[in-house]
């Protein structure tokens, strides 16, 4: 088991912790309360800074519930935060764009994260044809 170093900005918010048997995500909260009219852009503090494995980067998404709840979506879709973003002030923020008017309160989960590591070294081959059979569609929906 990999251990992960992580200093905490504020005695406000609960620590970190896995939702026991539902998921290996685990939930960040803001650490400040922030109010956002709608169309407004800000960086919402989550009151943490972690000391990454080498090899290893955090995936920092929205809660499925976010949107519902805060009117609010990640600005970047998707944050990557990598294991040299690892010194004593680099907290780590949720950017969030707000659809609506909206308030969200110091300790409320706002967004989920998962350590994953780093993709190997691929190298790319280029080749006339693929042999496998043409889905015809487009995703996983198979359908145009």
């Amino acid at each position: 088991m990999e251990r992960i170093r992580i200093k905490y900005f504020t005695d406000k918010i609960d620590r970190l912790c896995y939702i026991d048997g539902k998921s290996d995500w685990i939930d960040l909260r803001a650490a400040e309360d922030v109010e956002m009219k709608a169309g407004e852009y800000r960086l919402i503090p989550l009151g943490v800074a972690m000391k990454l494995p080498a090899g290893y980067e955090a995936h920092v998404v929205p809660r499925s519930s976010t949107f519902k709840n805060f009117g609010v979506i990640q600005a970047n879709s998707m944050g990557i935060i990598d294991e040299s973003y690892c010194g004593g002030s680099d907290q780590w923020y949720f950017p969030a764009y707000a659809l609506r008017d909206t308030i969200i309160h110091v300790n409320d989960r706002i967004c989920q994260f998962r350590i994953m590591e780093h993709q190997p070294a691929v190298v790319f081959e280029q080749v006339p044809e693929l042999e496998d059979p043409d889905r015809g569609g487009l995703g996983s929906t198979g359908t145009r």
